[in-house]
């Protein structure tokens, strides 16, 4: 592999794929001015090893090579890294409309014709950074759309336990329902873990965490974001110690678990407060929330990583 770049630039990222040194070299040759980093592969393979460690923006890839032509390599990008874009140019010394179809089906977005000009080269590469950086900014607004949602999972959930329950605009829950319990937790010295690590292993982290709630969690069981490294969990049809068997063993596959981000291994820890009632009195679902939440800050006060109950509110 051949790396070249210019260090007093911003980088960004391009992977360039032929199994022809001459015309790696003119690639290197057309590119050595622009503000990019450019990585070099000489086959298909190779390709996707690079691409998987370094998420290029760009990849301009030869259309015939041995092992792993360019047409695989651009379904095997579309297909194996499904969250993540780039802008995929062929270079083919084919002009016929079939052929180019066929790349464009394949997951390129562009095609770019042998022998070609290096400045035809630079603008298409230019054309694909551009259409990136709008990727990327769109993707940032979803991201914090998102988190504006879930922010308001405290609303979202209320909402959600309404309407099992048939209640309309008063907040109490009705009489006669199973025992029901909620539990809010927090992941601990979470931003210790972003400090360390960087924002996108927390996020990792937060999705992990997400993912131990999901498989724990039964179909008469809802759970959700509440937003940061804060989240809720209701459960129902399970007296106290059930309900602390299920948070203990989310609480013990979380501690358990290695995260791997890059080379690193992470392991984190979280508390959890836990709130319920059963009878005939039918407590305020805010009170409810309220309750665990005090349960939560005993549990963080007593060390962390542990389950505290505030006491049942009964009828």
């Amino acid at each position: 592999m051949i790396e070249t770049m210019n260090p007093s630039s911003q980088q960004f990222t391009v992977l360039a794929v032929d199994d022809s040194a001459i015309y790696r070299k003119v690639v290197e040759h057309s590119l050595s001015r622009e503000r990019y980093r450019v990585l070099f592969a000489q086959d298909g393979r190779e390709a996707l090893d690079l691409f998987a460690k370094h998420q290029p923006a760009v990849v301009i890839t030869d259309w015939y090579m041995p092992d792993i032509g360019g047409l695989e390599l651009c379904r095997r990008i579309r297909r194996d890294f499904q969250g993540f874009h780039s802008h995929l140019i062929l270079l083919t010394g084919n002009t016929d409309k079939a052929q180019v179809i066929e790349g464009l089906v394949a997951g390129a977005d562009d095609y770019l014709t042998k022998p070609f000009h290096p400045g035809e080269l630079v603008a298409r590469v230019e054309v694909g950074r551009r259409i990136v950086e709008l990727h990327r900014e769109v993707q940032a607004k979803n991201r914090l759309l998102e988190e504006l949602v879930l922010t308001d999972s405290l609303k979202v959930c209320q909402t959600v336990v309404r309407s099992m329950f048939g209640l309309h605009t008063n907040s109490v829950l009705p009489r006669g329902m199973p025992p029901f319990w909620v539990v809010i937790s927090d992941l601990d010295w979470f931003k210790m873990v972003n400090d360390t690590y960087g924002h996108e292993a927390g996020d990792t982290v937060l999705k992990t965490f997400a993912d131990i709630l999901k498989t724990h969690t039964r179909q008469s069981d809802i759970c959700a974001r509440l937003g940061g490294e804060e989240f809720l969990l209701m459960m129902t049809h399970a007296d106290k110690v059930g309900t602390r068997t299920a948070v203990e063993r989310i609480r013990q596959q979380f501690e358990n678990t290695v995260v791997t981000f890059g080379d690193s291994r992470i392991t984190a820890t979280a508390s959890f407060g836990i709130a319920g009632f059963h009878g005939n009195k039918a407590p305020d679902w805010n009170a409810l929330v309220a309750s665990a939440d005090t349960a939560l800050y005993a549990a963080k006060h007593k060390g962390r990583n542990r389950i505290e109950f505030e006491q049942d509110a009964r009828g």
